[in-house]
């Protein structure tokens, strides 16, 4: 697997990534190329378009041209790679395609973005059926929309880009926000174990709806314990913890402990050990603390997070 997918995938419904536009959807939905999880398919199940299928398939062009999709990012960003996924297209795959972005402030309508200015960040590309395809992006720009374009038509399961945010953060000047937040511009810089689940969940919007949605460690057989540390938004005050063990009902932490450090300074005490209830919201007020760039949590001895929230001011 290429090591681009490691980041967050910025056009992820569950991050607010939507498909906004598409050419056609004749056969089956737009949408269905930011949804989560790996595509589903059960044979001879015929619809009144035909066979089933959880991906975007347009009609047989008998036309000149080709069709596309137009995908809002949930996280604007620069794009480090994508996944251009055929699963179940078999018979009606497009043979080529390739992806075009641009960087649009506000919301803006297709309308509106017709007239932007793409930029193509993945020339046309060979397709496969039935296969996921990992190309990588060599692009430095901030993008808020992408375009996935198909030659001349056919069906594609699923559209993964992933990326680092670069979040405008001008709308909160003077104000409180949370500089955990992925959407924010944090990003997780490492972690004792993922073996269940990836640590970025963690500072993911929205909540976890289950457990997979979290941060889960494996069951540890030794004397140590699993941590997890997250480069903040920017440098800021932490005035709010929030701790959330939703869905971790026989594996949440017994305890947990928050660190922050300076940029490469000394780690200090924001939270000392404190016991944590299994599937609950937790909310510590953090007192006289200064300012941070990097905060480490360790839970103790292991188990994990459906949510971290640091709330606070930009220094």
């Amino acid at each position: 697997m290429a090591a681009f997918t490691r980041l967050p995938d910025l056009a992820l419904r569950g991050y607010g990534g939507a498909v906004i536009a598409a050419s056609d959807e004749s056969f089956a939905e737009k949408e269905a190329l930011v949804r989560p999880g790996r595509p589903a398919f059960q044979a001879e199940t015929f619809g009144n378009k035909g066979q089933v299928y959880d991906g975007w398939e347009t009609r047989r062009r008998r036309t000149p041209g080709h069709d596309w999709a137009i995908i809002r990012l949930g996280l604007p960003g620069t794009v480090r790679g994508v996944v251009i996924d055929t699963a179940w297209f078999k018979g009606n795959f497009p043979p080529h395609a390739s992806v075009e972005a641009c960087e649009v402030a506000g919301s803006p309508s297709p309308e509106e973005l017709a007239s932007a200015a793409w930029v193509e960040i993945l020339p046309r590309v060979d397709l496969k059926g039935d296969a996921e395809h990992h190309f990588e992006v060599r692009d430095e720009g901030r993008y808020t929309h992408v375009r996935l374009n198909m030659y001349p038509d056919g069906g594609i399961a699923r559209l993964r880009v992933h990326g680092e945010v670069r979040p405008d953060l001008s709308l909160y000047d003077g104000l409180s926000l949370d500089l955990a937040a992925l959407a924010n511009g944090a990003v997780v810089t490492g972690c004792s174990n993922e073996f269940y689940s990836a640590p970025h969940n963690a500072i993911a919007p929205g909540l976890a709806r289950h457990q997979a949605e979290g941060w889960e460690t494996a069951r540890r057989r030794d004397e140590g314990n699993d941590w997890i540390e997250v480069r903040l938004a920017g440098r800021g005050v932490i005035r709010l913890a929030e701790l959330d063990t939703t869905n971790l009902l026989f594996n949440a932490p017994g305890a947990i402990r928050l660190r922050g450090r300076d940029g490469d300074g000394d780690w200090f005490d924001l939270l000392p050990r404190t016991r944590l209830q299994p599937d609950t919201p937790h909310r510590f007020r953090v007192e006289e603390a200064g300012p941070v760039t990097h905060v480490r949590a360790d839970i103790y001895p292991d188990g994990g997070l459906a949510r971290i929230r640091l709330h606070g001011n930009l220094a």
